[in-house]
C-alpha cells in the first residue's frame, strides 16, 4: 500500500524543454562548443547538468562547471519561465491529495529553482516536500535526491510505501538504487526504447493515467 509519491519535475510535471535547451545552447556557445540544433539538446532535460555537459561536449569538469554557471545566467531570469505544465497535472495532484497521499518533488534541478517553478505554476501547495540539488553541485545524483526526500518525509524506514514517478531512465535507476519502484511517463523526454530497457514498474501515457493507477 503506497502512502507517498515522489515526482520528478522536468518532463514529468512540466514541459521545460524550451527553457533548458535554449540555456544549454547559450552555455555551449560561450565555452566554444556551439550547437545550432536545439533538438539534439533535449537529452539535457532531466539528468544532472554537470555530467551531461561533460559527456555531450567532451569537456573536462572545470569547463563543465563553467558551462553550468553560464547556463544559469540565462536560465534563472528567462529559461525557467519558458515552461508549461503538462495537461491535467493540477487535477491529478489535487486528486492524489484528496486521497490522502503524501506528495513530494525529487528533482536534480537546484532546489531553489524547483520551488520557483512549483510556485510559478501554483502547484507548490500540493507538495509536502520539494527537494532538489544543492549549490556547488552537491546532491545532483538522483538517488541522493531521493534519499534526502525520503528523510524529509519520514519514510526512510518505510520504502515499500513509497513510489517514484519520472520520465527518464535515470529516474527509474535512481529509484531502484534507493529501493523504490518507479512509474515512467511516456509523454516526457525519455524515448520509448530507453524506458522499456529501464524496466519501470509501469509506463503511463498521461496525468490521468497516473491518477487512475492510485485509485
Amino acid at each position: 500500500m503506497y502512502k507517498a509519491i515522489l515526482f520528478d519535475l522536468d518532463g514529468t510535471l512540466t514541459d521545460s524543454g524550451e527553457g533548458i535547451t535554449k540555456s544549454v545552447q547559450y552555455a555551449l556557445e560561450k565555452v566554444g562548443k556551439p550547437e545550432p540544433d536545439l533538438q539534439k539538446l533535449r537529452i539535457f532535460v532531466g539528468p544532472p547538468l554537470l555530467e551531461q555537459f561533460q559527456e555531450y561536449a567532451g569537456i573536462d569538469e572545470e569547463t563543465a562547471r563553467k558551462a553550468v554557471e553560464i547556463y544559469r545566467e540565462r536560465y534563472a531570469p528567462v529559461g525557467i519561465y519558458e515552461n508549461e505544465l503538462y495537461l491535467g497535472i493540477p487535477e491529478m495532484l489535487s486528486g492524489l491529495k484528496q486521497r490522502g497521499y503524501k506528495l513530494a518533488i525529487a528533482s536534480s534541478k537546484p532546489e531553489n529553482f524547483v520551488k520557483i517553478v512549483a510556485e510559478y505554476f501554483h502547484i507548490d501547495s500540493y507538495f509536502d516536500e520539494m527537494v532538489g540539488s544543492e549549490p556547488e553541485g552537491r546532491r545532483t545524483n538522483k538517488t541522493e535526491v531521493i534519499e534526502e526526500t525520503l528523510k524529509r518525509l519520514g519514510f526512510s524506514e518505510h520504502r515499500d510505501q513509497v513510489i517514484m514517478v519520472g520520465d527518464k531512465e535515470h529516474d527509474v535507476f535512481g529509484a531502484r538504487r534507493a529501493g523504490l519502484e518507479c512509474i515512467a511517463v511516456s509523454y516526457g523526454y525519455g524515448t520509448e526504447e530507453e524506458l522499456k530497457n529501464a524496466h519501470p514498474f509501469k509506463i503511463v501515457n498521461s496525468a490521468e493515467e497516473i491518477l487512475d493507477f492510485f485509485a
